[in-house]
């Protein structure tokens, strides 16, 4: 991105979004910042005065996302790009299954994602070249113990992203789907569990803003994990079954 864009990016508190918040304010944009903390997003909006809306807010809260998308549409009239960061990870524990717990994580990683989705098309309607992105995950590419709520919000959000890019392909409107391996952030510090070529969170902000310039469908990463995952989902459904179970942890006995 060699041009200033006017950004709306969600989850920029921490992780991937605050390492691409400090990217693309260093390559010139103008950044929309949304999360749920607040200190982070004013931080940036104090040192870059005129280049940094903080809007913080819930995005799983629909009447707060449009809140934040009249905010945008004041302060710029329009929106180059969207980045659909926000998301948030927990473990399922099949001997007592919460359907809340699904709900809270399709919440935060799909249904949020609707709203911003919902609040952004008018504004990248009037942007310059717009674009939208969503971070997914690579674990839609096998499913993997525990973590059915997670895998299935961000492969609904796959789904629909990949669904969208048809639609809006002929307003130009261009739709890119990042599907990363395990990153270190503070949602991934809490896994108890081997997290392989695990990259920092700003060497995966730094792929993802380069590569974002050629407008691909689709960004993953790291190139030799993805390569593995892709290989695994070809198995036949007995030896992804049979592979999953190894990865499974046996519960203990009670009594």
């Amino acid at each position: 991105m060699n041009l200033s864009r006017r950004i709306w990016l969600t989850g920029a508190s921490s992780g991937i979004g605050l390492e691409l918040t400090r990217l693309l304010l260093a390559e010139g944009h103008c950044l929309a910042l949304s999360a749920r903390r607040a200190e982070p997003l004013l931080a940036f909006a104090r040192r870059y005065p005129g280049r940094v809306l903080a809007l913080p807010g819930d995005l799983t809260d629909s009447e707060q996302v449009r809140a934040i998308g009249a905010a945008i549409e004041s302060h710029w009239g329009a929106l180059d790009s969207v980045i659909l960061n926000a998301g948030s990870c927990e473990y399922i524990d099949a001997r007592h299954f919460e359907a809340a717990l699904l709900q809270r994580v399709v919440q935060t990683n799909l249904l949020s994602a609707g709203h911003c989705i919902e609040a952004a098309l008018p504004l990248l309607r009037h942007g310059v070249r717009p674009h939208l992105v969503g971070i997914g995950s690579s674990v839609t590419w096998l499913p993997l113990p525990r973590a059915g709520a997670y895998g299935a919000s961000k492969a609904a959000l796959r789904y629909l992203l990949e669904s969208l890019r048809l639609d809006l392909a002929s307003e130009g409107i261009d739709v890119t789907l990042v599907s990363p391996g395990f990153v270190d952030t503070p949602l991934t510090r809490h896994n108890d569990f081997p997290m392989p070529m695990r990259w920092p969170a700003d060497k995966a902000a730094r792929q993802i803003a380069r590569r974002l310039e050629r407008r691909p469908l689709h960004i993953a990463f790291p190139a030799p994990f993805i390569a593995v995952l892709r290989l695994l989902s070809h198995l036949p459904a007995r030896l992804q079954f049979a592979l999953g179970r190894r990865l499974a942890r046996t519960p203990l006995k009670e009594g």
